[in-house]
């Protein structure tokens, strides 16, 4: 990817895809640390990039050695990046779809969660996950979940779900950099959208979610696309004189309750919204650790806009019903005014 010609905003800003940010991460991360690698079906001569053309490049680049194609085995995959990580690497490792990652929990759940803990702190397990999760591709049942709450339950997993360009960049390299295992979770629909990223070196820490608009009304929190929508939601409720406040957390474990707290108690409303499905995500814990410390500050009762309790259709009339959008966020705003 030539940097040097990305686009520019009338500001002089420079735009790039949500692909082109996080290509651009594990470049500059590659080229910082030779003990950073990639590793994954297609990433490489096979594929030319990855399905999605993140690792575009990368093997002219850095060679074979250090962008490694794989066997179509996600278990292979998560147990050799995480044993190269016990050994002194830095493995980014792609799951291609995150719902076949299912066939990889046992080296990811039971091994890299809890060596760190198991071993005293002795051992470090820099290990990255990296895989496409979400629905509104047309992409049926089998590739069109969104699956963060199963890591978010697990101890020891850090949990990211960014949402712009910028986010992807800044929070990959934070991932790259920790020494503890990160799965790392990007949404299909965004990787062509387009946004500012900041030149150089920059960082996003971990557990800082992120007020992309400000409001006085009610609190909306979104995860992944949910974002956009809740903004676009924001946007036609202005007109109204309702003021809506949008948080992406950024990650959802370590999440930043505080930030979430600290927009409710000005509010007094809450709405979260993802669409990974309503029946144990990760919107259910939001609102349980919100009413925790902060159920006197609420005006009425929080609302969850999420995905319906079903395999996530094929056909797109049945995917619409099926994901939440921005006319579910406004009618959950309009329920808690």
């Amino acid at each position: 990817m030539a940097v040097a010609t990305a686009p520019r905003t009338e500001t002089g800003a420079r735009t790039l895809t949500y692909v082109e940010a996080l290509n651009e991460a594990l470049r500059e991360e590659m080229r910082r640390d030779p003990a950073v690698f990639v590793m994954g079906e297609d990433v490489a001569v096979w594929g030319g990039g990855g399905v999605f053309g993140v690792t575009k490049g990368l093997v002219e680049e850095f060679g074979e050695a250090r962008v490694r194609d794989t066997p179509i085995s996600e278990e292979i995959i998560a147990a050799s990046a995480i044993g190269a990580a016990a050994t002194g690497t830095r493995p980014v490792a792609e799951i291609m779809y995150v719902d076949f990652i299912g066939l990889a929990m046992e080296p990811i759940v039971n091994q890299a969660a809890k060596m760190r803990y198991m071993f005293g702190g002795k051992i470090s397990i820099p290990v990255v996950i990296r895989a496409q999760q979400g629905g509104g591709r047309g992409n049926a049942a089998q590739h069109s979940q969104s699956l963060e709450a199963w890591f978010a339950h697990i101890p020891g997993l850090k949990v990211v779900v960014p949402t712009t360009p910028a986010d992807a960049k800044g929070l990959l390299k934070t991932a790259i950099r920790d020494d503890n295992p990160v799965i790392f979770l990007e949404h299909k629909v965004l990787y062509f959208t387009k946004g500012e990223v900041p030149e150089g070196e920059y960082t996003i820490p971990f557990g800082q979610a992120d007020v992309k608009r400000e409001g006085t009304d009610v609190t909306v929190v979104g995860i992944h696309t949910q974002v956009l929508e809740a903004l676009k939601a924001a946007e036609e409720l202005e007109s109204e004189g309702i003021s809506v406040e949008v948080i992406d957390p950024r990650t959802v474990s370590p999440l930043d309750i505080d930030t979430i707290v600290s927009s409710v108690k000005k509010t007094g409303r809450l709405v979260v919204s993802h669409q990974a499905y309503e029946q144990g995500g990760v919107g259910g814990e939001i609102i349980a650790r919100v009413v925790d410390v902060a159920f006197d500050y609420l005006d009425a009762p929080p609302q969850r806009v999420c995905g319906k309790n079903v395999p996530v259709p094929y056909a797109e009339s049945l995917e619409r019903a099926a994901l939440p959008y921005k006319e579910e966020i406004v009618a959950a705003i309009r329920r808690v005014l």
